[in-house]
This record gives C-alpha cells, structure tokens and sequence, in this order.
C-alpha cells in the first residue's frame, strides 16, 4: 500500500498510528493518534459500499489487504459501526456515513479489530 518513505510518516518508533485516522468518503473522526498498533496481516474485505449491501450475505468482490491499524478494545474507536455479523466476522463502517467496509473483527476474538491503511484517510 504505501511506500517505506511514507508508513513512516503514519507509523511510529512504537509502532503506533502518528497521525488521526479518517473516513476517506465524510472526514468523520475514526482514530485519535497513538490509539493503535501497526499490524500486518493478510484480510479479505469486500468492496467498499453502503451498509446494507456488506450483510447480505452473498459473496462480494473484494480486496485482501495486509496493511491495518490493530485496535484492541471497541471503545478505542472514535466513531465506527459494524455490520451485521457474516459469518463469525463483523465488517468495520463509518457510523456517520455507513460507507465500508473500513475493517474487520472476528467474533472468535474479542481484542482484535481491524482497520485498513487502504480503506482510511489520515490527517
């Protein structure tokens, strides 16, 4: 996704985000700075859209994306809302304009949810 030269600018020496995360499509607040880990892990997320087309259940085209913002705890969050389950995952959306998926969590672990570098704005 991005460059060495610029996940620097995103990513601290501890690894944490440096800079607020953002909704792409409203701007709307998702993450302060420092409120989450760098993590490398391979996820498919389907196709960026409104809400009520991710929970369908049908099989979406997607994107497996390796690059994400690790946040362990749901109150971390700013300013995000889930799907309906699919599956035993819940898709991560903007709950102001409800455009996503932005990230995923499993419901087999309840610290873990994801956001991607890709799918977010930074500022």
């Amino acid at each position: 996704m991005e460059p060495a030269e610029q996940l620097s600018e995103l990513v601290s020496a501890e690894g944490r985000n440096r800079k607020a995360v953002l909704c792409q499509r409203c701007g709307s607040r998702v993450l302060q700075p420092g409120t989450a880990l760098f993590s490398r892990r391979q996820l498919f997320l389907p196709s960026m859209r409104k809400k009520p087309a991710l929970a369908d259940g049908s099989s979406p085209e997607g994107d497996l994306l390796q690059e994400h913002w690790l946040v362990e705890d749901m109150f971390i969050f700013e300013n995000v809302g889930f799907t309906k389950d699919v599956g035993n995952i819940k898709f991560l959306v903007c709950a102001d304009c409800e455009i996503g998926p932005i990230g995923w969590h499993c419901l087999d672990d309840k610290n873990s949810f994801y956001v991607a570098l890709e799918r977010v704005s930074h500022e």
